[in-house]
């Protein structure tokens, strides 16, 4: 038996696969503890698994916060230069506590501390990353938020890509103060990149998304080990249904179903009123999954339902479209279903991760801004009405079903134990 720390920050969809990784690794004999921000420690205490506060803990209601971070321009900014650098001596001292005993520290993204602790304690790491976006690969170029018509320059290939490359680190050299700051007063050197160069692990590092969304690249770290993706969606991954729900979904034809994730969710501005409008105006049964701190949408009736939350795993299957913003655990969920979707990206890693769906022909993008039933209606009459979308959303999620995502990540982690 190990002792071994997973740390990570983010919404759910960065904590549900560390989730189902620290559930696979305890049934297989290991003690296992989540480090996160405070306001996940009841629900990692319902899964049996240990827990330690890892700073910055963000208010989950502080909307303001929730909505500067999803900017498509300036959220990556703000998260990383003031949320994440802004706390690093923070998350460091935490980390510092959490580690003590521990066989084994695995991270996710943006845990910027964690290389200054392996450096002041010599323990194992394994790093991971749940999109490729992260791994800015030249050969296998990302979509950033702030210019999603980078996309179609992809054919000018590596070089070009190379370059852009080098301008983003130009700019985001100024971001790097406070970081630099905090390892001087370590003692260590300040001349270490967490953001693009040095964020993975020299022994490991698990690419924990599956070869649907993106396949290995040249530039990808040698250690890489590409595990398809790690689900959780409740206990046990049963979850449970809010009352009503799944005799709806039985009651009749597949609804459209219309959801933004777990932070998005916090901005959504008139979103589910206007799906509801789109579904009313198609005549089509629809579920709005309109998030905890939000209250039911406008246009609700018999055939419109709506409810706060609903694990993905039982309500997508049953969808006819997914409409939802495009985050990785949000679009890992729909491709395991085997359904259509309809993206509508707000920042980070969803431009990225909507483009790649709608290259793989299961996906379309409707942008925000541009965001009314009118659009929704047409973009969606498109999807149901030519049936590629479902067969190829068919055939993925029967890839994506198939890999073994937890359990080759706890193989390799095994390996390294």
């Amino acid at each position: 038996m190990a002792k071994i720390l997973l740390a990570t920050f983010g919404s759910l969809g960065d904590m549900h696969p560390k989730i189902a990784l620290g559930l696979e690794l305890t049934k297989r004999g290991h003690d296992v503890t989540i480090a996160g921000m405070e306001f996940y420690r009841e629900r990692i205490a319902m899964t049996g698994l240990g827990f330690a506060p890892m700073a910055p803990h963000l208010d989950p209601e502080n909307k303001k916060l929730a909505v500067e971070l999803m900017h498509s321009i300036w959220g990556p900014e703000k998260m990383i230069k003031e949320v994440i650098f802004g706390n690093i001596r923070e998350q460091y001292d935490d980390l510092m506590v959490a580690v003590d005993r521990q066989d084994l520290l695995i991270t996710g993204e943006i845990v910027y501390a964690v290389k200054s602790v392996v450096e002041q304690t010599g323990i194992k790491w394994i790093s991971t990353n749940l999109q490729p976006t992260t791994f800015f690969s030249i050969h296998d170029p990302f979509v950033p938020p702030a210019a999603p018509w980078l996309e179609h320059l992809r054919p000018l290939g590596p070089a070009f890509f190379r370059t852009f490359l080098s301008i983003m680190r130009f700019l985001a050299r100024g971001w790097y103060t406070p970081y630099k700051k905090f390892r001087r007063e370590l003692g260590l050197s300040e001349n270490h990149d967490p953001i693009f160069d040095g964020k993975y692990s020299p022994l490991l590092h698990l690419a924990l998304f599956s070869k649907v969304l993106a396949k290995p690249q040249p530039d990808w770290p040698p250690n890489t080990i590409q595990t398809g993706f790690c689900f959780y969606d409740g206990k046990d991954d049963t979850g449970k249904m809010p009352a009503g729900l799944a005799d709806f979904l039985d009651a009749g034809e597949p609804p459209i179903v219309f959801t933004l994730g777990s932070a998005a969710v916090m901005d959504p501005r008139d979103f589910f009123d206007e799906s509801a409008k789109a579904a009313k105006k198609m005549g089509r049964r629809a579920v709005l999954l309109y998030g905890i701190f939000n209250d039911p949408p406008a246009g609700l009736s018999d055939d419109i339902v709506g409810f706060d939350y609903a694990p993905y795993s039982l309500v997508f299957p049953k969808a006819a479209c997914v409409v939802h913003q495009g985050g990785v655990g949000t679009t890992a969920q729909v491709l395991r279903a085997g359904v259509p979707h309809t993206i509508m990206p707000y920042a980070h890693d969803q431009f990225d991760n909507a483009a790649r769906c709608r290259r793989m022909g299961v996906s379309e993008t409707i942008w925000r801004d541009g965001y009314s039933a009118d659009a929704a209606c047409s973009l969606l009459s498109k999807i149901l009405n030519d049936k590629k979308y479902l067969e190829n959303a068919v055939r993925f999620g029967e890839i994506v079903r198939s890999e073994r995502g937890v359990e080759t990540a706890a193989d390799e982690i095994e390996k390294v134990l």
